[in-house]
Order: C-alpha cells, then structure tokens, then sequence
C-alpha cells in the first residue's frame, strides 16, 4: 500500500511560517528523497527513557521503510519496547524528517523483495547475507516533515498519513 498524506503547514510560532498553500511540497519529491537516499537515522527510547539514534542502510518500497538489525542491539530492544520512532534523512538542507512505528516484517514475499531491491542498491543482499538472528523491520510514517532550507518558510509542509488499520 502506497500512502498519499494530506499536506498542509506546520505550527511553527516566529518561524514566518507561510499560511498560503502556494509552496507545499510534493510528497513525490520526499519519495525520491526516501528512495535515493544511503543513510537513514532511527531514533528510538529505551525503555529508562534515554534516547538512542543510528544510521542504517534501508529501501523505501511500498510506504514504508524497510531494514533490518540484530538481534539483542540497542534499536532492536528499544523497537520492542517502543515500536514509536522518528526517521530523519541525511540532508539538513532538503529535509525529510518521518514519525511512525515500526514493525517485524514477516510476510517472507516483502522480506525476499527487499533482499533483493537492498542487492541492487547497496552490492549486497541482507537476506542472505546476514548473522542468524537478524530481523527485518517495516517503518510506517504516521506524521513527517519537510522543507528546502533555502526557502524554509515557503516549502516546510507536515505531512499526516490516513491510518493504515
């Protein structure tokens, strides 16, 4: 499923925040973001509260993001004590900034595909090529965020997503 969020302007007091509609953003030009983007930070809470970021290498297909990480790490036990968690692409200038939960993928169809979509972008296939224990994670964006620095009160749209249940 391929989600279409509903743009519209943060509410960011002193920011000068443009009120007209004229300068959203597209949500196709963050896809291309997500889609070609190599690193992408995970931010999550441990369950005393302390907050954890780390990059992971991912693949942005079907509305969500796709990634995988070993059992026992800091983000695996953080994501199965708070499945909430914030994705921020690399870029500081043209800024896609998602909030979402994330989720074991276990349907084996979207597992193989990823292998295989993570093969072709990174020279190597996760799937096949991972310590027994690795578990394959779906991030799904609930709110998120973008902007052109350059134009920041012009461009910065929130994006909401329909809720997938």
């Amino acid at each position: 499923m391929t989600p279409n969020p509903h743009p519209s302007r943060p509410g960011m007091k002193n920011y000068g925040i443009s009120t007209e509609p004229d300068g959203l953003m597209a949500w196709d030009w963050a896809v291309d973001q997500l889609t070609r983007s190599r690193n992408y930070w995970i931010s999550t809470a441990g369950a005393d509260g302390n907050p954890h970021a780390a990059p992971v290498w991912a693949i942005w297909m079907d509305g969500m993001l796709v990634f995988g990480t070993g059992e026992g790490t800091r983000k695996e036990r953080n994501f199965r004590h708070n499945a909430n968690v914030v994705v921020h692409l690399e870029s500081g200038d043209d800024v896609v900034i998602l909030e979402g939960r994330v989720e074991v993928m276990r349907d084996v169809s979207i597992v193989e595909r990823f292998g295989k979509l993570y093969e072709a972008k990174y020279g190597l296939n996760p799937v096949d090529d991972s310590p027994e224990g690795s578990t394959f994670w779906g991030f799904r964006p609930r709110t998120g965020l973008t902007w052109l620095e350059h134009d920041f009160p012009k461009t910065a749209t929130r994006w909401t997503f329909d809720d997938p249940a």
